[in-house]
């Protein structure tokens, strides 16, 4: 159970929004006045009637307590998920200004819960009896990957055949052919059964002609491509760890067959990317006890955000269990004991300079590895021409940020926070610089999102 003395900041609140647009929108619902009959309860129950354009005020109930994160219930049609109701609620119950006071929650809101904690413990005892079926049709299974393993070495071995012939034609040729060769390419991999060799073929048919170097840019990624082609033609001879990554890269599906490790986990970074057919969210974690950091991915459909949420900047204890593979940091969240709460977690800082040796590192064990998550300690961002870079306040080392990051408003908050002291920032360190998601002032001071 959360503590309801200790409140979450408005900014973790705003992390939880699924775009920029909610974010403005709920921002704007987080005053007094929109709303009536608002209150909260000590088991963790936010709730609240906030004026809409029908004659009937919209009933949203927060379950901020629940263990998997908050829960939302809205009687508005948005799709999106916390919708700007619910944000605004919960700005409403952070502020702490007596607008929403303690109470008992009314029928609507009780009969939600209710329900929806019924539900979540049905799954759970499904879920453990699941568990303990060992029935099915191992030999079934192994034919079946037998024949999937055959589709992609044959996708395989003509993606190295295109690659040639298109090196052997030159690179000139791939600007004159535009996007179609590329998607035809991809669709032949996608029917293969390699959703990882279709995603990679796709990148690069948006290379071609993307500016001043691009020849260079798609001679790199080609490399990468025919590196990862070849790992999995003799993944016999790989170490089992590299096979696995090669496995992961290429698009089997694994499961997180780790042991999982029961840890208090500070939620470092949240956020989502999005194409014609999905959107990712990706949620970085920290574990104060393990010193761990691990990746948990969630998905939902196009134009829909995925339901798992956790706020930046607090902490709860689950037992989290990895993916296999070598250097692998995706993990699979398991049972939760805690709701997130207020945490003075910190995860050590290293410098610029050990960050891009650390990423170096990675790349041994996953070649085609864009970045690392990395916590830079003592690090003051600076101009550099037309970019922007993160000084080590104590050498003369630095980091160039992405092209990603300099067009985020997020940089401005970065900036802000500094005032041109030292800050702790932790993001993403990668061939294309360093993506800061989250930040820290020196000294003590919640986490501020930057995604």
């Amino acid at each position: 159970m959360t503590q309801q003395g200790v409140r979450w900041t408005a900014e973790q609140v705003l992390a939880l929004a699924p775009d920029a647009a909610s974010r403005k929108a709920g921002s704007k619902l987080g005053a007094a006045g929109p709303w009536s009959e608002a209150g909260s309860s000590d088991e963790g129950t936010v709730w609240g009637l906030c004026k809409g354009s029908g004659s009937k005020p919209y009933q949203t109930v927060i379950d901020v307590a629940d263990s998997s994160g908050p829960a939302y219930k809205c009687s508005c049609p948005s799709r999106k998920f916390p919708c700007k109701h619910a944000l605004g609620l919960l700005l409403l119950w952070a502020g702490d200004d007596g607008s929403v006071a303690r109470a008992q929650p009314p029928d609507w809101a009780e009969q939600w819960l209710t329900g929806r904690r019924r539900r979540a413990e049905e799954k759970r005892t499904t879920t453990g009896a699941a568990s303990g079926d060992t029935s099915g049709d191992p030999e079934g299974a192994r034919r079946r990957a037998e024949r999937r393993a055959e589709r992609i070495t044959a996708g395989a071995t003509e993606l190295e055949q295109r690659l040639s012939d298109l090196l052997r034609g030159g690179l000139a040729a791939a600007e004159q052919a535009g996007y179609g060769l590329w998607e035809e390419t991809a669709a032949r991999m996608v029917d293969a059964q390699a959703p990882g060799l279709a995603a990679r073929v796709r990148e690069l048919g948006a290379i071609p002609g993307s500016g001043p170097g691009w020849p260079v840019r798609l001679l790199e990624e080609c490399a990468l491509l025919h590196l990862l082609d070849q790992g999995w033609l003799r993944r016999e001879g790989l170490p089992d760890g590299l096979a696995a990554t090669v496995r992961s890269r290429v698009g089997l599906p694994g499961s997180a067959d780790g042991p999982p490790v029961r840890d208090h986990w500070l939620v470092l970074a949240q956020y989502d990317t999005a194409d014609a057919r999905l959107t990712t969210r990706r949620i970085w974690l920290y574990g104060a006890g393990s010193g761990r950091t691990a990746l948990l991915l969630s998905y939902g459909a196009a134009g829909r955000a995925p339901e798992l949420t956790l706020p930046v900047g607090l902490a709860f204890e689950a037992e989290v269990s990895s993916y296999p593979g070598a250097g692998q940091l995706r993990a699979s969240l398991g049972r939760r004991f805690t709701a997130p709460e207020p945490a003075a977690i910190r995860p050590p800082g290293v410098t610029p300079a050990q960050a891009a040796a650390r990423y170096g590192e990675a790349l041994c064990d996953d070649p085609w590895l864009d970045s690392v998550p990395v916590t830079l300690s003592r690090v003051v961002p600076a101009p550099d021409g037309d970019s922007w870079q993160l000084s080590d306040a104590d050498g003369d080392m630095a980091l160039p940020l992405s092209l990603s990051a300099r067009s985020r408003p997020g940089l401005w908050r970065l900036v802000a926070l500094s005032g041109g002291a030292p800050v702790t920032v932790f993001g993403e360190c990668g061939h294309h610089g360093f993506t800061p998601l989250t930040a820290w002032p020196e000294g003590a001071g919640d986490a501020v999102g930057l995604c």
